[in-house]
């Protein structure tokens, strides 16, 4: 019997490593590409509602969790004890009930009343096999889908004891009732034809007294299959009075069960593109619990830690609940609260019109994501031409003052970087840009109007479950990198690079410098090598349509008249 005083699972003191993620690498890149750009011309002229943890009672360091039992190799349809003593209601044997729909196929069993198998028709996993959202090696442990949890002592194991079972009149749904005689549970769940919503019921009480519980998801949700699965899992609730979507990984629960509570829109467990959520009625208090779940068996035996969750609260449970992939256009047909799932962070701004526009080129031109890609890259560098082609011909300027940056570099030539002189040489230069207006950041524009689209690439890849399995041409998935032993795209990608900056306009004469700036298209290479293959074909796009502008500005643009060098000037400046 699962309660919430033997909810937590025991790590050790062992200290767990936690890697960047791939947002935090990304942005650390740029970073340290735009200060490569900014200060390698200065270098070479001198030589991220606090929550608090359950309280755990003293038991709780005392009693170890309990594993439900192992599910059998061959069960059998259960039946109703032929004469049950008074008040008492069981099955005489363990059987299992399978509910399909047109959607999903559902396997319930009578030993606990709880979800042995929950399969997506629909989706494949990693492996190509049919999606399934339990994970077996985590329900052994932490308890299986829908299991009960108790705050307090019941009179029987709720989650292993035989419930009798019926099936709904349509097929669609199915009934079970358990007693001992003091303690009466009643669970139902019915589902519709063509649709992930489910209406799921829970009743427990003891000697007649309504006994408050949850429904929990535990020890792992959705495509296990997926590289740091676990990674991207958690547990997520839409708090109305704050309007806001909270989101927490399991390590919140490091200490503890961590209990949150409130008028949610939502409640659930939610994987990078499935999510297995609660709708309680509006204005309805619903509360849920965080777990961290240590779970065998996913990479190489290493116990990895999951988020699960626990919801309800009351003595009689009645929700609407959605399972399913978080699809736009399915969760907005369900519940347009729904929506807030697909959660685009800090560029919804950007990305969700970014991915609205993929998704209709998709649907109405392309018929498939990457060449949407490909059409929406080549739209937005074409609206984004004219403030390249004014950062090109600022560059053009640039370039013909090389001559006297040279010579004002001469003339202090020699000056340490602490010199008083320094000062006056940055200003000469300065006042050189202003009177030609010169933009110094000028050659920086063209890649830095490219990052938030990168950004918002990136997101869409993250979280549009349309992406996800999307092939094209070889790439057999979008949304992860390409499975070829030498991945092409990004090769691609770095030559292109390479290409582009060859033909861009140097904005310095020295040779150590232009030698620093080819080290940009290997930066941008190392960190596209392990991205989603949709992000590297977005950038190399973009590459390719901009050597094709660079091609057009550079047989149309006028190049200005080169300037000649102050040579006395210079060396009369240097005596002093």
């Amino acid at each position: 019997m699962a309660d919430l005083q033997n909810g937590t699972q025991t790590t050790g003191n062992k200290k767990e490593r936690k890697e960047l993620s791939m947002e935090k690498r990304m942005l650390i890149a740029f970073l340290l590409m735009g200060a490569v750009l900014f200060l390698t011309p200065y270098l070479y002229k001198s030589n991220p509602t606090q929550q608090k943890p359950a309280p755990k009672p003293a038991a709780a360091q005392k009693t170890a969790p309990q594993k439900p039992a192992a599910a059998p190799a061959a069960v059998e349809t259960p039946v109703p004890a032929e004469a049950p003593a008074a008040g008492k209601v069981a099955a005489q044997s363990e059987g299992t009930y399978v509910i399909e729909t047109d959607l999903a196929r559902m396997v319930f069993s009578n030993r606990g009343a709880v979800v042995r198998s929950w399969i997506l028709k629909k989706y494949r996993d990693g492996a190509g096999k049919p999606l399934e959202l339990v994970h077996s090696a985590g329900a052994a442990r932490a308890g299986y889908p829908l299991s009960i949890i108790f705050k307090t002592k019941v009179s029987a194991d709720a989650n292993h004891s035989l419930y009798a079972a019926s099936v709904a009149p349509d097929g669609l749904g199915v009934n079970f009732e358990f007693s001992d005689g003091n303690l009466r549970i009643r669970k139902s769940f019915h589902f519709r034809k063509d649709s992930y919503l489910a209406a799921i019921s829970s009743e427990v009480t003891q000697d007649g007294k309504p006994v408050p519980h949850y429904l929990s998801w535990r020890g792992g949700f959705g495509d296990t299959s997926v590289p740091n699965h676990a990674s991207t899992q958690h547990t997520v609730y839409f708090d109305q009075s704050a309007n806001k979507l909270i989101v927490n990984e399991e390590k919140v629960a490091k200490e503890g069960p961590v209990l949150a509570a409130g008028s949610f829109s939502f409640a659930g467990v939610e994987d990078q593109y499935f999510a297995a959520v609660v709708l309680p009625d509006s204005g309805a208090v619903t509360e849920i619990y965080t777990y961290r779940d240590m779970v065998a068996g996913v990479e190489k035996d290493k116990e990895v830690a999951y988020a699960g969750m626990s919801v309800g609260g009351a003595g009689l449970n009645q929700v609407a609940a959605f399972i399913g992939p978080k699809n736009l256009d399915i969760l907005r047909k369900v519940n347009p609260k729904l929506e807030q799932l697909v959660d685009f962070g800090w560029f919804t701004i950007l990305a969700k019109p970014l991915f609205l526009a993929v998704n209709w080129v998709n649907d109405h031109w392309a018929r498939n994501y990457g060449w949407a890609i490909v059409i929406v890259t080549i739209i937005i560098n074409f609206m984004l031409l004219p403030l390249k082609f004014s950062s090109l011909k600022s560059m053009k300027r640039m370039q013909s003052l090389q001559p006297q940056i040279a010579a004002i570099n001469e003339k202090y030539k020699g000056i340490s970087i602490r010199d008083p002189r320094k000062a006056d040489q940055n200003q000469e230069v300065m006042a050189l840009y202003k009177k030609n207006g010169v933009n110094p950041m000028g050659g920086c524009v063209p890649m830095l109007l490219q990052i938030p689209f990168f950004f918002a690439f990136y997101k869409v890849l993250t979280v549009a479950i349309e992406m996800r399995g999307a092939s094209w041409l070889w790439v057999t998935d979008l949304s992860q990198p390409e499975t070829l032993p030498i991945r092409i795209l990004p090769i691609a990608m770095i030559v292109s690079q390479f290409i582009m900056q060859k033909m861009t306009p140097t904005t310095t004469a020295d040779p150590s410098q232009q030698k620093v700036m080819l080290l940009m298209p290997l930066i941008l290479g190392f960190m596209f090598y392990g991205v989603s293959s949709g992000l590297v074909l977005y950038w190399l796009t973009g590459n390719l349509v901009g050597i094709a502008q660079q091609l057009f500005f550079n047989k149309t643009a006028i190049s200005p008249a080169p300037a000649v060098a102050p040579a006395k000037q210079a060396k009369k400046g240097a005596k002093k």
